[in-house]
């Protein structure tokens, strides 16, 4: 069976848990290996890859993922959908531990990756004013109310370098212009657009960033999303089989018109 959904699993998620593995593969990339053997299954009838972002035990911290050879091999395996579930933080009130995003825009804070597969030879400027795909979106919040989970339809990400968390200043900052903070969305998203492929975050969030007066504490964002990684699972299963193996969004066509 052709491979159509990539499942890239963030903290938290290092086992897909929603099928039982028939194949594991080790794919080589032109930018070296992707965070771990990459896992094939299937879930009611629809062939699914999944790497865990970190790597098993979460051992690659957030600046350190090789966010280049997992998307690489996503795209060399067939996928058409990636599906980022991650663990990120609050910076407004209404937006609950506990609760899901699905974020529609981002805002890049980070420093030292690398963001392309175009160092040279051709330059691209892809496109980004609508980062994540639409239809995988709607599915996602969509299905996501109809198990009863505390679903938020869209919102803006900021993706910090990390690994530290910020500072109380910077949370005040960023919660002018952004609903949800996060390490690991830069520049998993720029790549996967310029890949051609469809992408969506399906944001946990686990505590309120420092702006609420409260430290970050490690152990309250671990026990959060030990107690939501079900949710998680459930929203999974009931979704993957039903994204569409030819979507019929544009985000396939974002490179087609970039280069220069």
């Amino acid at each position: 069976m052709q491979v159509t959904v990539g499942i890239i699993g963030g903290s938290g998620l290092y086992e897909s848990g929603i099928f039982q593995p028939k194949e594991t593969l080790k794919i080589s990339t032109p930018y070296g290996a992707p965070s771990s053997p990459v896992e094939i299954g299937e879930l009611d009838g629809k062939c699914v890859a999944f790497i865990p972002r970190h790597g098993k035990g979460h051992v690659y911290p957030p600046h350190a993922v090789n966010y280049r050879a997992n998307v690489w091999a996503m795209k060399e395996l067939g996928v058409k959908a990636i599906i980022s579930p991650c663990a990120v933080g609050s910076l407004k009130e209404e937006m609950k531990p506990g609760d899901f995003i699905i974020p529609d825009q981002f805002i890049d804070f980070t420093k030292t990756r690398n963001y392309t597969f175009f160092d040279g030879g051709k330059t691209h400027h892809v496109p980004a004013a609508d980062p994540f795909c639409p239809e995988l979106s709607k599915l996602f919040y969509e299905q996501g109310k109809k198990l009863g989970l505390r679903m938020h339809p869209k919102g803006t990400y900021v993706c910090v370098e990390g690994p530290r968390f910020s500072t109380r200043a910077e949370s005040k900052m960023f919660r002018q212009y952004a609903d949800i903070i996060g390490m690991t969305l830069v520049p998993e998203i720029n790549l996967s657009i310029e890949a051609g492929i469809c992408y969506v975050s399906v944001a946990m969030i686990t505590d309120y960033d420092v702006w609420a007066d409260k430290p970050v504490d490690v152990k309250e964002i671990l026990a959060t999303m030990a107690a939501n990684t079900d949710n998680v699972k459930k929203l999974m299963k009931a979704v993957v089989p039903l994204v569409p193996d030819r979507p019929s969004c544009k985000c396939e066509d974002a490179v087609k018109y970039s280069g220069v």
